[in-house]
């Protein structure tokens, strides 16, 4: 009884040190991120969201509206009016929205995003004690605190999909303890997460019918996430926009579909009626796919590849990522990498239960193969690290080795603190054009646009023009030597500020390191002009090398 007792606070303080351990160094690096200037558009439209929410606005967003099929693919201007629920259907951010409203930052989602990653792994500890002994639990545990898929994401702008592991891992709690009202909260919880999160959910209720364990509540379920899914992409998304056929749909799955649009039951439609295209889209690229189901299986020690529940419950969203088109589904760092995670947890879990039941001293596992799981996890945080998930860890691994781009911290900082004067002097109020990489900074307002984009639509309904604009250019002048997307931007974007300041409609009120600051109708700084000048003088000359 003393040792079963002592086994049990041994493994419960090492879950709680590895858990503290990934909650302090993902803030620490998170807000390095950040406040370096590392934190991107995402980050500043969800930040808009929220900001808009706290105002009555519900999910209202410039920035959305300039990724709508109306702008991108008609050419209209961006609405401060737009509602991003056409594009991504996410009722339970206001869940959150209390946390924002005492702390109306951008870095408060930030906070929010690494405290519920964490807060999943101690769900998943007290999901595994449900079946396995402390020692096992422990490191099951360990292994999703140190699986790319887990880490890679947190340290990444906000996303909703970050929500996912702490909702599902609760659910499953939730089933085993039979707490059927609070199930079944957590389940209307997850199709809130955004209008995909149902097939996570369906899933669930996959395993529930194949394994027979709830049979009924397993049809439910799938019934529901099914139902659900269909009803909000064909009948509610479109009152809000097209985006979610003419843009998103067509972007991923348009190789299924016929025309310029799809509805999502065309598109299942177009994969039922031609398997052969689904198949091959399903394995190509090979590798790409293979080395994407050993990144995933890599923490737990490739168990969940012959763990039953693990491919009953994370093979739809795995068929939802190898279906759709574009590398992006492949890249185990960004955020659709965590649909997949709980699934295989929980395989892992169901596995290695079985086989403590049919061993009589519960020894499990080996301590050879505990060497190889430690192993495994330990690769696992070595392949997140080299990978450099979001360019997080940019001052100790270069963005590209040949050419070699490297960025110093102490020099990044030092860029940062001359640009900061430049981002004091536009006012809170104020609407605003800036380069990617500012924007985050900048999005507690109405109206902001990612540069060269100028023009919105106000509450009024009248276009008009950005008062401020704000350009990193030394950011992007650092990068175009590796980044053909950063040279076009450059190519696209200095052009346009020669123009804007010729033509006398926007004066160059402040420069420094790179950084321009623009405003509407006002007579430019003659100190500023030279800054400009000698910058386009030196980019001139560091091309014609």
């Amino acid at each position: 009884m003393k040792l079963v007792s002592w086994q049990k606070n041994q493994s419960l303080r090492m879950v709680l040190v590895v858990a503290i351990a990934f909650f302090v160094l993902c803030l620490l690096f998170n807000l390095h991120r950040y406040y370096s200037f590392y934190a991107s558009y995402d980050q500043g439209i969800f930040n808009q969201v929220f900001w808009n929410n706290t105002h009555g606005r519900f999910f209202q967003s410039s920035l959305s509206s300039a990724l709508s099929t109306n702008v991108v693919h008609q050419g209209q201007v961006s609405e401060v009016y737009y509602h991003r629920l056409g594009q991504h259907f996410t009722p339970a951010l206001l869940l959150w929205l209390p946390i924002y409203a005492l702390f109306p930052y951008p870095i408060t989602l930030t906070v929010l995003q690494v405290t519920l990653v964490t807060g999943a792994g101690l769900v998943l500890y007290i999901l595994a004690r449900h079946y396995l002994q402390p020692p096992l639990s422990a490191m099951i545990t360990i292994s999703f605190y140190g699986a790319n898929a887990v880490i890679g994401p947190t340290l990444a702008n906000f996303h909703d999909i970050c929500q996912i592991p702490i909702f599902v891992f609760s659910l499953l709690l939730a089933m085993e303890k039979r707490r059927w009202s609070i199930f079944w909260i957590l389940a209307i919880l997850i199709l809130a997460v955004r209008e995909d999160a149902g097939v996570v959910l369906f899933g669930v209720g996959f395993y529930l019918i194949l394994s027979k364990r709830y049979p009924k509540i397993g049809l439910a379920i799938c019934t529901l996430s099914f139902v659900y899914i269909v009803a909000l992409t064909n009948l509610i998304m479109p009152l809000f926009s097209e985006d979610i056929s003419q843009r998103f749909m067509m972007e991923r799955f348009g190789q299924y579909a016929e025309g310029e649009e799809a509805s999502t039951l065309e598109i299942i439609w177009g994969m039922i009626s031609n398997p052969w295209r689904l198949i091959a889209e399903i394995f190509t690229p090979f590798f790409g796919t293979i080395k994407y189901l050993l990144g995933q299986w890599l923490p737990l020690a490739f168990v969940p590849a012959v763990a039953p529940a693990s491919w009953m419950i994370a093979g739809f969203p795995l068929l939802k990522l190898f279906s759709a088109q574009g590398l992006s589904v492949l890249s185990i760092t960004i955020r659709y990498a965590m649909t997949v995670v709980p699934g295989l947890f929980y395989g892992a879990i169901l596995w290695w239960g079985k086989r403590e039941s049919e061993v009589e001293n519960s020894s499990l596992p080996s301590p050879k193969f505990r060497r190889f799981w430690v192993v495994c996890i330990c690769l696992s945080l070595f392949f997140t690290f080299t990978s450099n998930p979001n360019r997080t860890f940019y001052f100790l691994v270069p963005d590209s080795v040949q050419p070699w781009v490297y960025v110093p911290a102490h020099q990044q900082w030092q860029h940062v603190s001359q640009m900061r004067p430049l981002l004091d002097k536009i006012p809170n109020d104020a609407s605003v054009a800036a380069t990617t990489y500012i924007i985050p900074h900048l999005s507690s307002r109405r109206a902001i646009l990612r540069f060269p984009r100028m023009q919105f639509r106000n509450d009024a309904r009248e276009v008009e023009k950005v008062e401020y604009i704000i350009v990193d250019l030394w950011r992007l002048n650092r990068y175009r030597v590796a980044f053909k997307s950063d040279r076009q931007r450059l190519e696209k974007i200095v052009p346009r500020i020669e123009e804007l300041y010729k033509s006398g409609e926007y004066g160059i009120t402040g420069f420094a390191d790179g950084v321009v600051l623009m405003e509407k109708g006002v007579v430019s700084n003659p100190d500023a002009v030279d800054g400009w000048q000698n910058f386009r003088r030196e980019m001139a000359q560091f091309s014609d090398k």
